[in-house]
């Protein structure tokens, strides 16, 4: 390989990380990569002292353009708007803030900012940039680089899930969760869900999903034990995963992929379940699988 080729393909890891987690879409950020590597391309690169923090700022810049390009989408998208799922390897769950900084959870409260913010929070304190690095990424001060820090982690320490979880606490919400759907058993569900749990369905108006959040262990478990009985027929395949750096499942009909669940777990109880059922959402997972068999 040439050595812009080389410099490209040894950081693309980080800078499809960079660039998912501000987009919360893997096809996005593919996107985004492809548009990195046509610029990096042009570069006269001689006069580049610093690849890795050069092709950050390429790729947050791209990344930031098309943040606001999805707000706009976002705004008329059918339901709940959840992340597109990603499937990880086992060593991204051993890096517990990589793990934490791609969760479903994590990912909707970085929806919660805006886009300059999430851009800062993401390199600063996922990736440690200095404060130097990150305006010239984002075209700002460092000075205002450093508020924009401030006021990004106070917002995301108020709204992010309460402490570290295990992949091991998270496994046992899935597998227990797995278990309840299966057998149909009320009581099972309720046993593992906060009184206070969540309910995001993602169909993108393409499947059937909850138009709106669930909120309530009752009203959860109920919808869940009726509902999975009626879009789930016998043949379904559900399947452990690593999907966002935690365990999840996967729901198969046919074998395709027709589901997705995530879940935040605190204190031992799943607080938020998520079922991403977007078709659109659902492809790139699905060449992923595909190409890990």
């Amino acid at each position: 390989m040439d050595p812009a080729t080389e410099a490209f393909v040894a950081h693309r890891s980080l800078l499809f990380t960079v660039a998912y987690e501000m987009l919360g879409s893997a096809a996005d950020a593919e996107d985004v990569l492809q548009e990195t590597w046509l610029r990096w391309a042009d570069v006269d690169h001689d006069g580049v002292q610093n690849e890795r923090a050069y092709l950050v700022r390429i790729t947050t810049r791209q990344a930031l353009n098309r943040l606001r390009t999805l707000g706009r989408r976002k705004e008329s998208y059918f339901g709940s708007w959840l992340p597109e799922p990603l499937l990880t390897t086992p060593d991204v769950a051993e890096d517990v803030e990589l793990a934490e900084s791609v969760s479903m959870a994590m990912l909707l409260v970085l929806e919660t900012l805006a886009p300059t913010e999430r851009a800062v929070f993401v390199l600063r304190e996922v990736f440690d940039l200095g404060y130097d690095e990150i305006a010239e990424a984002v075209d700002k001060s460092p000075a205002t680089v450093r508020q924009v820090a401030h006021r990004a982690r106070a917002h995301v320490a108020a709204r992010r899930p309460r402490g570290v979880v295990s992949p091991g606490e998270t496994r046992d919400a899935i597998e227990a969760f797995r278990l309840a759907t299966e057998t149909g058993d009320l009581q099972r569900l309720l046993d593992i869900l906060a009184p206070d749990v969540v309910l995001l369905g993602d169909g993108g108006g393409i499947r059937q999903a909850v138009p709106r959040p669930i909120v309530g262990a009752d009203k959860v478990a109920r919808l869940l034990t009726v509902g999975l009985g009626r879009l789930m027929p016998a043949s379904a395949v559900l399947e452990p995963a690593q999907v966002n750096g935690y365990p999840a499942l996967i729901i198969r009909l046919d074998g395709e992929i027709d589901t997705v669940v995530a879940v935040r777990v605190d204190d031992g109880l799943i607080t938020g379940l998520y079922a991403v059922r977007n078709p659109e959402k659902l492809s790139h997972m699905e060449r992923e699988t595909a190409l890990r068999r």
